[in-house]
């Protein structure tokens, strides 16, 4: 049980603070976690905050849960299949019609909530008495939009090609599981250990970072790895004397946890505090022996940065946070610097993948996520939105502190002091990946608009997001002048053509990546760039859908009004009936 802190706020305590006798040996082990409810007596105010918060109520449980999605019969059609949400008897299932046969799925779980719920439910019979789960649970391929109301295709959330039906997704415990849950530390470095080659499972990130940037985990007692491992491996029922190779017994576990992991082995439903903090039982038992910390604490294994170096405070918080704020969804190809997912991945363009964004970027080793998010509850936009201010600027001149004058910024960043111009986010965070409610959210990889990579590899130009007016030419030779550099005229012209006195938002929108697509139909709705609004309707018929998401909604930007289509239909059909809507007489 919890024992009193005295109101002591440990838990924001840095390492350099607390000496190494009042950490705990380990907090990554199975036994070294003791659930969220411990930590209420202490931590009350934060522990309700968080018990609110969109992290924690990630994956929920349907008993004692709020739900947004109205179970009233809707449905969503994708090719000839249907998905409709039903109550019956009280309960909420989703009836799916494929190739004319019906199958009817209990929903188990809600998952995310503060922009789109999710489900995950479990087969069962058509015909009352619905008791008997047919099969394992399953992510149901339908997800309600709270922002506006809508039934979406849940592939849809992310750049994934059209899909031509709906069919069931993953069995939930053999997908993300370990991110969405709170299970030991240990068990999501499965990977991570084994390094290079690794076999996927539910702990799997979907790229690493480069290896100047990634941090490595060691084994530093393969003996006491393998005997870890067969205690993890036996409640999950597996059985069997493990290999001596701490390789190939990383490989056993990795195999049984993805075929046998199960709920029933989930330290918490959901998000919890260890999710982040680690194991917290020594500290819970004996507060004033032992305090939390975000450093790694284990007797056979330790991480370090690429350099060799211990991790600092700062990176030991930001690898939590990338532990599943890392991820590049689907099998879209493109990353931001001209990266190709596959070979050398750059940034992500949508979200969920920040926290590794903000590894590959300038500033994680001195500054922290929660520098700029609230870790226990949900970020206030206007807390946000002052971040992109210069009255934001405070965060940065932490570190650079010569740049707090006003005419030091002013020479910096060439823009009025007082000016968006000379907000730090501005330029160093611009807003380029695609959210989650159709709008750009700030790319995370702190890095310069002058950056080489990103003017030669990204479209548009970082500077056009707010000089929509100016050419290339213009732009770049501007760059040149105040930043002393030359950028290569050639490179320039296979992006945009032969003629850089070209818009770079236009010629973007006409011929570039689809993520670089989506950015330019924002930036030509927002400034009115002239000659866009064809090149924008034509998006609507985009082989990724999430981009077709996109041109709409910058289309209703730039008319004021909604566009009445089925976003379902197929993109041919969808852009003929746009193109009709918008000829039709007003």
């Amino acid at each position: 049980m919890a024992m009193a802190c005295a109101g002591a706020e440990v838990t924001k305590a840095t390492r350099s603070e607390v000496s190494a006798s009042r950490l705990p040996a380990s907090n990554v082990l199975r036994a070294d976690y003791i659930g969220s409810s411990a930590c209420a007596g202490c931590h009350a105010s934060i522990h309700e905050a968080w018990q609110r918060s969109p992290m924690h109520r990630m994956t929920r449980a349907l008993a004692g849960t709020d739900i947004s999605a109205p179970f009233d019969g809707r449905e969503l059609t994708l090719g000839a299949d249907i998905a409709r949400l039903e109550l019956r008897d009280g309960r909420r299932f989703v009836a799916l019609s494929r190739a004319g046969e019906s199958s009817l799925y209990r929903v188990t779980k809600v998952i995310g909530g503060r922009y789109r719920e999710d489900f995950v439910g479990e087969l069962v019979r058509t015909d009352a008495p619905f008791s008997a789960a047919l099969e394992e649970q399953r992510v149901l391929p339908v997800s309600y939009l709270r922002f506006d109301g809508t039934l979406r295709y849940k592939g849809y959330s992310v750049m994934v090609p059209e899909r031509h039906g709906l069919e069931p997704g993953l069995v939930w415990q053999r997908a993300c599981v370990l991110c969405h849950n709170t299970a030991p530390q240990l068990v999501g470095l499965y990977d991570e250990l084994y390094g290079a080659g690794s076999p996927s499972y539910q702990g799997s990130a979907s790229n690493e970072l480069p290896e100047t940037k990634a941090f490595r985990y060691v084994v530093d007692d393969a003996a006491a790895l393998r005997q870890e491992l067969g205690k993890e491996l036996a409640v999950m029922g597996a059985r069997g004397r493990l290999p001596e190779s701490a390789t190939q017994a990383l490989e056993v576990a990795i195999s049984n946890t993805r075929e046998r992991l199960d709920e029933s082995h989930l330290l918490e439903l959901g998000v919890g505090c260890e999710s982040c903090h680690g194991g917290a039982r020594a500290h819970a038992e004996a507060p004033h022996r032992f305090d939390t910390t975000f450093a790694l604490q284990s007797s056979f294994m330790h991480v370090e940065t690429a350099s060799g170096r211990a991790p600092s405070d700062a990176e030991d918080v930001n690898r939590a946070c990338a532990r599943c704020h890392t991820v590049l969804f689907s099998q879209y190809p493109f990353t931001w610097e001209g990266g190709e997912r596959r070979t050398d991945p750059g940034g992500s363009t949508t979200n969920s993948g920040e926290a590794r964004d903000f590894l590959l970027g300038a500033c994680a080793s001195a500054m922290k996520c929660s520098t700029c998010h609230d870790p226990h509850g949900e970020d206030s936009k206007a807390r946000l939105e002052e971040l992109g201010t210069v009255r934001g600027n405070s965060v940065c001149t932490t570190c650079h502190g010569k740049l707090a004058r006003p005419d030091a910024l002013a020479q910096h960043s060439h823009h009025r002091a007082g000016g968006v111009g000379s907000a730090c986010l501005s330029c160093h965070m611009p807003k380029k990946n695609m959210g989650l409610a159709y709008d750009f959210t700030r790319y995370h990889r702190i890095g310069s608009p002058n950056d080489e990579a990103r003017v030669l590899g990204d479209r548009p130009l970082d500077c056009a997001l707010c000089h929509a007016d100016r050419n290339v030419d213009q732009i770049v030779s501007t760059m040149e002048k105040w930043w002393g550099k030359r950028y290569d005229r050639a490179r320039l012209r296979r992006l945009y053509g032969q003629d850089l006195r070209v818009n770079p938002v236009r010629i973007t929108l006409i011929g570039g990546k689809p993520h670089e697509q989506a950015l330019a139909a924002s930036i030509a709705a927002a400034q009115k760039v002239p000659d866009t609004v064809d090149a924008t309707v034509a998006l609507l018929g985009s082989e990724y859908p999430l981009v077709r998401y996109f041109a709409r909604h910058s289309l209703e930007q730039r008319t004021g009004a909604p566009l009445p289509l089925d976003m379902s239909s197929p993109g041919p059909q969808l852009l003929e009936a746009a193109r009709a809507h918008l000829r039709a007489p007003r």
